[in-house]
């Protein structure tokens, strides 16, 4: 008698997985997220943190809400603030629930400076009166805190969540989903990539150009974000989660960057180090830009991060869910203490270089290139990952695995 096949969840099947805008979710519940990410939550004393050019003013009595923009911080109030506050905490038994504001860094993980604001406008320390005396600390930002709140959480012992970039697609879909299956997920593909010699990333340029990009991994263990701050222990989840990465020994090679503003380059890597950018099309000024900034401080091509996305989401247009995509891939550089790496803010020449900025490959992000394969290479044998965005059989096999 053989035993049938255990049943893949929904959002498994290949024709979901191959086209992950047609899965649907449940309605996204505040109380359950909270509860599954951070259990136990009984006692537990939470804040929002969010950042503004001018927090004193703006979030004395929320008056940013009555302004015009800050789509962020006003979601981080209706979505989050409010719901706490309607019966969340109560449900979770939870106290407290205060937002304050910081000044924004404009860059992604810079350290935070100390000031911060409370709601009847007084200035406080984040150091004195904010780590210390709460457990857990949500921050809804402009640009991602994980790095500066994975430090200090190590410091003064709460656990948190960094959710920038928030945004409804990402309340709807990325938030609304079960964390015990997200981190189920992440783990069987971080088994399926763990130990890797190296990783052979190809990508196919709109004029029929092949570059290829080579890391090294020293056969180290994968990690994973998969959302999970479950227990006591002093940790910072990136939400929405649910990734596969490695710190980088080593890289070279080449790869496209799609700038900000467009314009398109090619970026040759050795030793680990991007060291300069060549223009395929758009302006050359931000060519020179970057290699005027490669030349002044070296440090901020250091590759600090080499991710792979593990969830069936869909495109919300902000980096912290897109990049959890399956299917695709992402490069960072600078720094990567957050990540067990060796590359700290103290290494920089200027404090606003020590940022962790992700480069992602995505269909949506980078049109005008493909990432034609992922090949990694462990214990001599050779697997293909990922081919033209899609997630490989050997990735939806490892999805399959282990399922009673």
């Amino acid at each position: 008698m053989t035993t049938a096949a255990p049943a893949l969840p929904a959002y498994l099947e290949e024709e979901i997985l191959l086209n992950p805008g047609q899965r649907k979710f449940p309605a996204f519940d505040l109380a359950r997220l909270l509860g599954t990410v951070f259990k136990p939550t009984q006692g537990c004393r939470v804040c929002i943190l969010t950042d503004f050019e001018e927090p004193a003013a703006l979030i004395k009595d929320f008056a940013y809400l009555d302004q015009p923009g800050f789509p962020v911080q006003k979601k981080a109030h209706s979505a989050i603030y409010q719901a706490l506050h309607a019966g969340v905490m109560s449900e979770l038994g939870m106290h407290g629930g205060e937002m304050f504001a910081y000044r924004i860094t404009h860059g992604s993980n810079l350290d935070l400076r100390d000031e911060v604001w409370d709601t009847q406008g007084n200035q406080l320390s984040l150091d004195r009166d904010i780590y210390p005396n709460y457990d857990i600390i949500l921050c809804i930002s402009t640009y991602s805190a994980t790095a500066p709140l994975t430090a200090k959480c190590k410091q003064f012992g709460f656990r948190g969540a960094t959710l920038h970039g928030l945004n409804d697609i990402i309340l709807n879909s990325g938030l609304a989903v079960d964390y015990y299956e997200v981190s189920a997920d992440a783990e069987r593909l971080r088994l399926a990539m763990t130990r890797a010699d190296s990783m052979e990333i190809d990508f196919t340029l709109e004029d029929g150009r092949v570059l290829t990009a080579w890391l090294g991994l020293d056969r180290q263990e994968a990690q994973k974000s998969h959302g999970l701050c479950q227990g006591l222990t002093p940790d910072v989840a990136n939400l929405p989660a649910g990734e596969v990465y490695f710190v980088p020994s080593d890289a070279r090679g080449h790869f496209p960057m799609k700038y900000e503003d467009g314009t398109l380059g090619v970026l040759t890597v050795e030793n680990r180090c991007i060291i300069k950018s060549e223009l395929i099309a758009g302006n050359q000024a931000t060519i020179d830009a970057h290699n005027a900034r490669l030349a002044d401080d070296p440090m901020t091509g250091t590759l600090g991060e080499l991710g792979f996305g593990t969830q069936v989401l869909p495109v919300s247009g902000a980096d912290i869910q897109d990049e959890k995509v399956l299917g695709t891939c992402h490069l960072a550089t600078g720094r990567d203490d957050h990540l067990g790496g060796d590359i700290v803010p103290e290494m920089f020449k200027k404090h606003e270089n020590s940022t962790h900025d992700d480069i992602l490959f995505a269909p949506h992000k980078t049109p005008n290139f493909n990432i034609s394969q992922v090949r990694m290479n462990r214990g001599g044998k050779q697997e293909i990952l990922i081919e033209n965005f899609r997630p490989s059989r050997y990735l939806m096999d490892a999805l399959a695995s282990d399922r009673d």
